[in-house]
């Protein structure tokens, strides 16, 4: 139906339609007949420079049948500061469509916008419910999918913008690691939180990250503990792989730990291929390579075959060959 050439109110509005380059375009896109019209008057309206509640009402039907369109988000956030428009009403059309399209990038991006400006018009006294609010609505988009990388990105942003390393933050990390151990994007946050201001730190502005050693030691703690429950995660393993990397640890120090969950002494009872993995590379710190070349072995024969070929090559870089 189309609901903008007989609408009173567009009256004033001459439509420019798409140029899809002649009257016989090689390969015309097909769009349907409400988006091409809709589309022909935000190109008017565009190219009139036009900011007016219609405005808005026309980008959110775009939105509607097209929310990945970029420039039409781009218009609205013009129009909406250009006429003083509610933006708190505004963020609560957003949950609205944040929730129904929960992949799309753009709906973040325009929420940046949309609270950068509220914070620049109500100023610091305003701060604190604001993002209170924001993290509450980022925590139910994750109750639909907890592991949404645009929704994590976008926590990661409220915690620059709000600075929020001390609020909370490694709480929620647990309570979501809680949810499920596995979440990479949960560990991720997890390191961002801790690791985020070390080079404010440097710069004498900010606390330092796994550097400190009480930090590096509860950091450690925490993935150890983790491990223990679910040996067969490789986010943890990771983790503490990444915590020995930053502080340039050897990884010597963790091979009593390591030896808890895969041993060469008793190869028939591995508990973790990602320990196995680590104790190679343990063993080439210390010059053990025939050691390292034993465990890769097992995890291209028993532990992990799918990645034998992988395995074979980490085993050619020791220089030592087969027994």
């Amino acid at each position: 139906m189309l609901q903008y050439a007989e609408n009173p109110a567009w009256a004033d509005i001459v439509p420019l339609p798409t140029d899809e380059g002649g009257p016989n375009p090689l390969a015309a896109i097909a769009y349907s007949d409400d988006y091409s019209e809709t589309m022909a008057y935000l190109r008017a309206v565009m190219a009139a420079h036009e900011h007016s509640p219609r405005v808005l009402e026309l980008t959110e039907d775009l939105i509607d049948m097209n929310p990945a369109h970029y420039t039409v988000w781009l218009y609205r956030a013009e129009t909406l500061f250009a006429i003083g428009a509610d933006l708190r009403e505004e963020l609560e059309w957003l949950n609205e469509v944040a929730l129904t399209h929960q992949k799309n990038y753009q709906i973040w991006h325009h929420r940046n916008l949309i609270v950068d400006k509220l914070c620049a018009e109500h100023g610091a006294q305003e701060d604190e419910g604001l993002w209170k609010a924001e993290c509450a609505f980022v925590g139910a988009m994750f109750d639909r999918d907890a592991k949404n990388y645009h929704v994590w990105s976008y926590r990661q942003w409220l915690v620059r913008r709000f600075g929020l390393w001390d609020k909370d933050e490694l709480e929620f990390t647990e309570r979501m690691l809680q949810r499920d151990i596995r979440n990479n994007s949960a560990w991720n946050h997890r390191w961002f939180v801790v690791n985020g201001r070390e080079e404010k730190a440097n710069a004498g502005d900010g606390k330092p990250g796994v550097s400190d050693p009480d930090i590096r030691a509860r950091e450690i703690k925490f993935a150890q503990d983790a491990i223990a429950k679910t040996p067969q995660n490789q986010s943890p393993w990771n983790y503490l792989r990444g915590v020995a990397r930053e502080t340039g640890m050897s990884l010597v120090h963790l091979k009593g730990f390591a030896e808890q969950y895969a041993s060469l002494k008793e190869p028939d009872v591995v508990r973790s291929s990602f320990a196995l993995d680590l104790l190679a590379d343990i063993y080439k710190e210390e010059k053990m390579m025939e050691e390292a070349r034993e465990v890769l072995d097992l995890l291209a024969r028993r532990y992990d075959p799918i990645r034998k070929n992988y395995w074979e090559y980490r085993k050619g870089l020791l220089g030592v060959t087969a027994a």
